[in-house]
């Protein structure tokens, strides 16, 4: 069996987060919390619940990932999904199975293709899906339907990808650099619930727009700018380095924390 670990990257969510870790943490390994800088009581929450927990006090849901993946470096398989309750544990088993099986790499949640719950995914996101999806088959001849946050990737294979993106970019990197690194990937259909609290993107105009700024520029960085596994050869050492490009590596510092109740 492979080694597993959940990352659930939040940002007060302390009203969902333990009934969330409560729901898969006999599910994996390992299952981190990765707190983004909550002023409420998320992390202790999370911790009463039984994951890990580090403090991202810097903003953004990438970095807030690629700290959970530098505390994971003994898995084998990373499971990705959001602390506010739209997941659903349910479907982890059907996320993780093609992976298991040896037959994929990469494996995203398609909330298109299975249910969702009635008000769970606004207008803006589901064009805002539309979109980016499109572009990726119009550029790369991709088959994805959804940018969905619940989605499983073998350890070997995210490290083909030296994700960069800090903020809301992530996912769609992922995705982008998955079809250019010719990862075995596929979908699965997953349901999708009504999440807990209000939406940091989809739940205010500013989310959206910024959301919409990141991910569609993701997506156009990607179109002109060659994977880090091209340069390669003996002009390799002149190419400029992705990695150096990275907006500084996740800063893990314990952060400031109101008291609160948990859920």
């Amino acid at each position: 069996m492979m080694q597993s670990v959940i990352i659930i990257p939040a940002l007060n969510e302390e009203r969902a987060i333990g009934g969330v870790v409560r729901s898969v943490i006999a599910q994996a390994d390992r299952v981190i919390v990765v707190d983004n800088g909550s002023t409420d009581a998320t992390a202790a929450c999370a911790r009463e619940a039984g994951a890990e927990i580090i403090h991202v006090d810097r903003p953004g849901y990438g970095r807030a990932c690629l700290a959970g993946v530098a505390a994971a470096k003994d898995a084998e398989l990373i499971v990705f999904m959001d602390g506010d309750g739209a997941d659903n544990p349910d479907d982890l088993s059907a996320l993780i199975a093609p992976i298991l099986s040896g037959k994929m790499d990469f494996v995203v949640g398609s909330r298109l293709r299975g249910e969702t719950e009635t008000g769970a995914l606004t207008f803006a996101q589901r064009a805002g899906n539309r979109l980016a999806t499109g572009l990726m088959r119009l550029l790369w001849n991709g088959a994805f339907t959804d940018l969905g946050p619940f989605r499983a990737i073998t350890h070997s294979a995210y490290d083909r990808l030296d994700m960069q993106a800090p903020t809301f970019g992530w996912t769609v990197e992922m995705q982008v650099r998955a079809l250019k690194s010719d990862l075995r990937y596929c979908e699965v259909p997953v349901s999708y619930r009504r999440r807990i609290g209000v939406s940091k993107i989809s739940g205010t105009i500013r989310g959206v727009c910024l959301a919409g700024w990141y991910i569609l520029g993701t997506i156009l960085v990607e179109a002109f700018r060659p994977h880090p596994s091209e340069n390669v050869g003996p002009n390799a050492q002149d190419a400029p380095s992705m990695r150096t490009a990275r907006l500084g590596s996740p800063v893990l510092t314990a952060s400031k924390r109101r008291s609160g109740s948990c859920s």
